[in-house]
C-alpha cells in the first residue's frame, strides 16, 4: 500500500472507502489486489479497513470500524449510527446483540436490509452526536433502542458503563425508552429492566453476576468496602448476599508470569482474610454464568456455612 493510502487511512482510524483511494488515483483493481493481498479488509461494499488494525479489534471495535466505514463509504449526512452499531461508536461495551450488521437511520420510509447495512427511517427528534468524525445518535437513545429491540440483559450492560462514565442520565434513558414505543406495556418492562442499572459495575462480567444473582431471587449489593477487626477497609467486594457472602466473578486473569504469581499471592492473603472474618467467598467465572443451577447451589453452600458458624458461636 502506497505511503499517501497509508496516511489517509491512518487519517480515519485506519478506515478506507473507494473514494478516498479514487482521491489518490488508486482503482478498484489495485483495491482488490491490496485485499487479495491480505493489507485491507472489505467490510461492505466500497468500505475497508486496514487488516493489522482489525485483527487486533475486539467484537465491539470491528463493530465501531465497520459502522464509521460504511458511513464514510455512503458519504451523506443525512445518516448515522443507531442502536449498537452507535453503541460500538460510542466505545460502550456490548452483549447479546448481532455485531454484522451496521445499523443506521436514514432517509427511507421503512426499514430497508442489504449488504449487511440495516438503514431505519431516521426520527429527526433524537438526538445526533458527532463521536471523533462519525454521525452517531446520542448514547441514551441508542440505549433505549437496544432495551427495546433487545431487552434486558443487552441494554445494561452497556447502560451500566453508560452511567458509571456519565454519558447518560437514568431518568432521560427510561423516558426516551418509553417514547419509542407505543405500547404501555412495551415501556413498562422497559423501564423495570432500565431501573436495574448499576453504575456501580465495572466490567460485562460483573453486570451480567449481577443480573443472574438477581434473578435467583437474591438481594444485591454491589462493590461493598469491607473493614478488618480495627476498621481499616482492606478490601472491596464485587456483591455481597446477606451479610457474610461474597460473590466475587472472576474474568480471563493469567498467573504465568511474576506478576501474576504476585497478584494471585495477595488474592489468596485478601481472602483468607476475609475468611477470618466470618465471610464465605463464591467465585464465578464466565461458564458458571450459563449455569444458574450450579451457582445457586455454590450461593447456598455458603450461606448454610454462614449459618452453622453463627450458631456454633451462640452454642
Amino acid at each position: 500500500m502506497s505511503d499517501r493510502l497509508q496516511a489517509a487511512a491512518a487519517a480515519h482510524q485506519g478506515i478506507l472507502c473507494t473514494a478516498d483511494a479514487t482521491r489518490l488515483a488508486v482503482d478498484s483493481n489495485a483495491l482488490a489486489r491490496l485485499v487479495g493481498s491480505g493489507t485491507l479488509v472489505r467490510v461492505r461494499r466500497g468500505a475497508y479497513v486496514v487488516a493489522d488494525t482489525w485483527a487486533h479489534a475486539t467484537p465491539e471495535r470491528r463493530l465501531d470500524l465497520c459502522t464509521r466505514a460504511v458511513l464514510r463509504a455512503r458519504a451523506t449526512t443525512a445518516e448515522a449510527a443507531t442502536h449498537q452499531s452507535a453503541l460500538a461508536v460510542h466505545g460502550l461495551p456490548l452483549y447479546g446483540v448481532p455485531v454484522d450488521v451496521v445499523d443506521l437511520a436514514g432517509a427511507v420510509s421503512r426499514v430497508r436490509r442489504a449488504s449487511g447495512v440495516r438503514v431505519h427511517p431516521a426520527d429527526p427528534s433524537l438526538d445526533v452526536v458527532e463521536v471523533d468524525g462519525c454521525r452517531a445518535v446520542s448514547v441514551e437513545v441508542a440505549l433505549a433502542q437496544v432495551v427495546l429491540r433487545h431487552g434486558r440483559e443487552a441494554a445494561l450492560v452497556p447502560a451500566d458503563r453508560a452511567l458509571a462514565s456519565g454519558t447518560a442520565d437514568l431518568g432521560r434513558l427510561v423516558a426516551l425508552a418509553a417514547r419509542l414505543v407505543e405500547s404501555s406495556r412495551s415501556a413498562v418492562r422497559a423501564e423495570r429492566w432500565l431501573r436495574e442499572a448499576d453504575a456501580a459495575s465495572e466490567s460485562v462480567g460483573e453486570t451480567r453476576t449481577r443480573l443472574l444473582l438477581t434473578d435467583l431471587g437474591h438481594d444485591v449489593r454491589s462493590q461493598v468496602p469491607i473493614a478488618d477487626s480495627s476498621g481499616v477497609v482492606f478490601a472491596r467486594v464485587d456483591f455481597l448476599l446477606g451479610e457474610k457472602v461474597i460473590v466475587e466473578f472472576d474474568g480471563l486473569m493469567k498467573y504465568a508470569d511474576a506478576a501474576g504469581r504476585e497478584a494471585l499471592a495477595a488474592e489468596k492473603q485478601r481472602e483468607d482474610l476475609l475468611r477470618s472474618l466470618g465471610y464465605e467467598v463464591v467465585r464465578l467465572t464466565w461458564a458458571d454464568l450459563a449455569r444458574p443451577k450450579r451457582v445457586e447451589a455454590l450461593i447456598r453452600s455458603a450461606m448454610r456455612r454462614v449459618e452453622a458458624r453463627s450458631h456454633h458461636r451462640t452454642a
